[in-house]
């Protein structure tokens, strides 16, 4: 399979990125149990001269919702979770939407953005921060219930890891560890803290267009500081509580992992919860994550652009059809399942075709500004999942 465009950046060490492209990328696809393309191009590390790899961990933004959700199926299957249990039981306190104070919040509902949570606050959390003290601020919620309407809520997936957390009495980024990455041999990490220093050694730099160094400029080494540092400057996590702050390890979209990880998790969904001889769930589970829980009728959702026109448990849709929908990112006509990621000029993406083929892609040095293409998507994410 020729490499995209995308991929096809100037490959001698002189040679550097037009401005239109990104600084790096990579790209996986697997058909079958087969991997049939395994391509990277540019520098992961520009300022060391580090070409980027399929291996290299990277910060994957929102793709980090989705392997959540894995672990919550998991606690789920378990017997530690009740997807639709009012999350205040575990929690320890009441979370509830101040103006429907008889609406409980459930798991169903936040890992949908459907709980009425908006990111009107800053989701990125400091080290000592209570997130009950910051979900009392009024601007952190909508105007709709719980229960119909769709709001994209980074600000839920904190709750979500302090639910976790409370009914494991785990550290949410050891846990997703044990319950996901680990089975699947995937060396990767909420931030950095579980990784380790040769894995962290390897991080795509997320840089600016003219490859100045946004996020994860490690140095060839593992961080002194893995997580947004307490407002005393403090890193130290021998304070950490059970849920009292499960924005922490960044469940929202701090997943550090590869292009190939993200293929093998991909290989996880079409194969109904088992790969490579690891099973992780039942058939049930991924049925539950990957049937919509919310379609766009034109008036229950903020659709951002179209892109979010059907949702299910941490899992996005493409190719839904529906009008004023303009999510076809394979530019195919067929629905695909996964999800996106955009955040310090990157974009990414995980994309699974039902009982067909998986499409794993990051690239970084993405202008904020990219041109989109025919569907919702950047015209360069719309390359990478084509492979034009």
């Amino acid at each position: 399979m020729p490499l995209p465009l995308l991929l096809a950046l100037a490959l001698s060490q002189e040679a550097a990125p037009p401005p239109a492209e990104p600084v790096a990328g990579a790209r996986v696809v697997v058909a079958g149990d087969k991997v049939v393309a395994a391509q990277a191009a540019g520098f992961a590390d520009p300022a060391a001269g580090r070409r980027a790899t399929p291996d290299d961990p990277v910060r994957v933004a929102s793709i980090s919702k989705l392997v959540v959700a894995i672990g919550v199926m998991r606690l789920v299957e378990a017997g530690k979770l009740d997807l639709d249990a009012d999350v205040s039981t575990l929690l320890g306190w009441r979370l509830r939407h101040p103006q429907f104070l008889d609406t409980p919040i459930t798991l169903r509902l936040l890992l949908s953005h459907r709980s009425g949570l908006a990111d009107g606050i800053d989701y990125v959390l400091p080290l000592d921060a209570d997130l009950r003290t910051a979900l009392a601020d009024p601007k952190a919620w909508g105007a709709h219930a719980p229960g119909g309407y769709f709001r994209y809520a980074n600000i839920g997936f904190p709750v979500i890891a302090s639910v976790m957390e409370r009914a494991t009495g785990e550290r949410f980024d050891r846990l997703m560890d044990r319950l996901v990455l680990k089975p699947l041999g995937i060396a990767g990490c909420y931030q950095w803290e579980a990784c380790d220093a040769a894995t962290a050694a390897r991080a795509v730099v997320l840089v600016e267009p003219d490859g100045t160094p946004v996020r994860d400029d490690n140095r060839g080494t593992k961080p002194a500081c893995s997580v947004t540092p307490a407002r005393n400057g403090s890193c130290a996590l021998t304070g950490w509580e059970a849920g009292r702050n499960g924005a922490i390890f960044s469940p929202q979209g701090g997943l550090r992992i590869s292009a190939q990880g993200l293929a093998k998790i991909g290989r996880l969904i079409v194969g109904g919860g088992s790969v490579d001889g690891v099973r992780l769930l039942s058939p049930a589970s991924v049925r539950a994550m990957t049937t919509p829980a919310w379609t766009f009728d034109g008036k229950n959702g903020e659709t951002e652009g179209g892109l979010y026109c059907r949702y299910g448990l941490a899992v996005m849709f493409t190719g839904s059809g529906i009008a004023g929908c303009p999510d076809d990112l394979f530019g195919d006509g067929r629905s695909r399942i996964g999800h996106a990621g955009e955040a310090y000029r990157l974009r990414s993406g995980l994309w699974v075709e039902p009982g067909g083929g998986v499409t794993a892609y990051w690239a970084t040095g993405v202008a904020q500004d990219a041109p989109l293409g025919t569907s919702g998507y950047s015209a360069i994410e719309e390359r990478l999942a084509r492979g034009k």
